[in-house]
């Protein structure tokens, strides 16, 4: 961890390059903007306290992320920052956006992998912040929530668990993503091999189209609703809330978390999981985080392999299964921890001496926001050799701030057919990779980025192909890499298949029929045909 002194250096620093980005486009009309927009929400009797330029104090505290970008990253920064409280003050923004041919971007939580939310290559353009959209509004006795996009997971799973103790969601463990993003990508969690992914469980939204127009399920049609439930929400629009189904839940959970090194057999114990983690009970989830560490019987640099798990009862009912399948971890009584579904999300964001109010709480745990990061993905279909894996080790240890994360896939994710929603990474899948690498000195970003480049370069060998597909929620741009914000069919079909697979085609007719214009658009958004 960066010392006090060290983290309020690079915030200087952060601070000083998001108002110099600002700046180079303050002349691009955005005088024009601000006076549009005055005017509309004089008309609906909105304030105008919710505008912020480059020149107000709080401007660049809006746009801290949960990762900063590093500066061969840094786009440009916009010229408006526009934090609604009501659905009029953002049609405005529409409106004046494109009368002014401005672009516009939605930022709905923080954890935006490459900043598309916050950034641009293409100016002028202003931000719709969402944070004011976090209501909340749980049905017990229907199973459903409405979930405002500006909402976090953790204020998701709080509410919940004040209604029922066996009531949950299939989401991530982050407690401070939100919600917009999370859910119209994917959004995997501990239980998806039980219960799938968010967005498989949202069965109603509404949204504001290109026009202004506020539509439903209903008045929307099944092909954009389609497109929203996995090829992300702000290609088609800005999304206002999600209605989802919730999950039932044992009132107990068993969580573990066993770590292995080197030299206690990590890398037999990491190939024998590979052939059993998509295959075990559904209401079991064995991750796998991988990460360079000190020895603690040598003191030598090794490789500790976490199994960081839960099973859906109790400890007397998932000790015989681990024992029936994989006795190599050595999985004892005192390993586990029984508790409730809610509590387990604290001890999987490594905050469990806390409350569960913490939950609520918006600000980055663990050191998140303090360090810059690049993360990728991968889907591996047949287990890595003993050989390939000894070869990840290598890498590993040649950068102190590296990890791999190993995320199970098998269960219910297998019944789902690729094209039922845009997401279609199912059958087939054992496990998908998390690369990430972080940092927190500026001057290592490109030694930083080449050692995950050259890792995920690799690792080609042992992953899909024809596409190499790719989690679309762990964004990245050096996927088809345009850095125009003017994306072709053919550039965006790199990427677009590698997210989705087949489905891209079908997101890029919806995106033509609702969007023909591409008001909507970033680096990687869903492309518009030319009529």
């Amino acid at each position: 961890m960066a010392s006090p002194h060290t983290l309020t250096f690079l915030f200087l620093i952060f601070t000083n390059l998001l108002l110099f980005g600002a700046s180079s486009s303050i002349d691009h009309g955005y005088d024009d903007f601000l006076e549009c927009l005055t005017d509309q929400f004089q008309r609906s009797n909105s304030a105008t306290d919710i505008i912020y330029t480059p020149q107000n104090a709080t401007y660049a505290s809006l746009l801290l992320s949960q990762n900063l970008r590093p500066a061969s990253s840094l786009l440009e920064r916009p010229d408006l920052i526009v934090t609604p409280f009501h659905v009029s003050e953002i049609q405005a923004a529409i409106y004046c956006s494109r009368m002014l041919g401005l672009q516009i971007r939605v930022k709905s939580g923080g954890h935006d992998y490459e900043g598309l939310s916050y950034t641009s290559a293409a100016t002028p353009f202003v931000i719709v912040d969402m944070r004011n959209f976090r209501s909340v509004t749980i049905d017990d006795k229907e199973k459903t929530a409405r979930v405002q996009v500006g909402a976090t997971l953790g204020q998701l799973y709080y509410t919940i668990s004040r209604k029922s103790r066996t009531l949950a969601f299939p989401a991530g463990v982050c407690p401070t993503v939100g919600v917009g993003g999370h859910f119209s990508g994917g959004g995997y969690g501990m239980i998806s091999r039980k219960h799938s992914i968010a967005s498989d469980h949202i069965v109603d939204a509404i949204l504001i189209n290109a026009d202004g127009k506020i539509l439903d399920r209903r008045s929307m049609g099944e092909d954009l609703f389609w497109a929203i439930r996995g090829g992300g929400g702000t290609s088609f629009g800005i999304v206002l809330e999600f209605k989802v189904t919730l999950v039932t839940v044992p009132e107990t959970v068993t969580v573990f978390n066993v770590t292995r090194t080197l030299e206690e057999n990590a890398t037999e114990i990491v190939h024998k999981w590979q052939y059993i983690a998509d295959k075990v009970d559904e209401n079991l989830l064995l991750r796998l985080f991988l990460n360079p560490a000190n020895s603690p019987t040598t003191g030598n640099r090794t490789i500790s392999a976490s199994f960081t798990s839960l099973y859906q009862g109790r400890t007397r009912d998932v000790l015989p299964i681990m024992e029936e399948h994989f006795p190599e971890l050595g999985l004892t009584e005192e390993d586990c921890i029984e508790m409730s579904w809610v509590e387990s999300l604290l001890f999987f964001a490594n905050i469990e001496n806390q409350t569960l109010d913490v939950l609520v709480d918006r600000t980055p745990q663990g050191g998140f926001g303090s360090s810059y990061f690049k993360g990728k993905s991968d889907y591996v279909s047949a287990p890595i050799p003993v050989d390939g894996l000894r070869e990840i080790w290598r890498f590993l240890l040649e950068d102190e701030g590296s990890s791999l994360q190993f995320s199970p896939y098998g269960g219910v994710l297998n019944t789902f057919s690729e094209s039922e929603t845009p997401f279609p990474h199912r059958r087939g899948n054992i496990f998908m990779i998390h690369y990430g690498v972080g940092w927190s000195n500026l001057n290592e970003s490109q030694a930083r980025i080449d050692w995950i480049r050259g890792l995920y370069s690799f690792m080609a060998r042992y992953v899909t192909q024809n596409p190499r597909a790719a989690y679309f929620n762990y964004r990245d741009l050096d996927i088809g890499r345009n850095n125009q914000g003017n994306t072709s069919y053919d550039q965006a079909s790199v990427w677009g298949l590698s997210y989705f697979k087949n489905n891209f085609r079908r997101l890029v007719r919806v995106k033509t029929k609702v969007d023909p214009s591409n008001f909507f658009r970033n680096e990687q958004s869903i492309p518009a045909l030319a009529s």
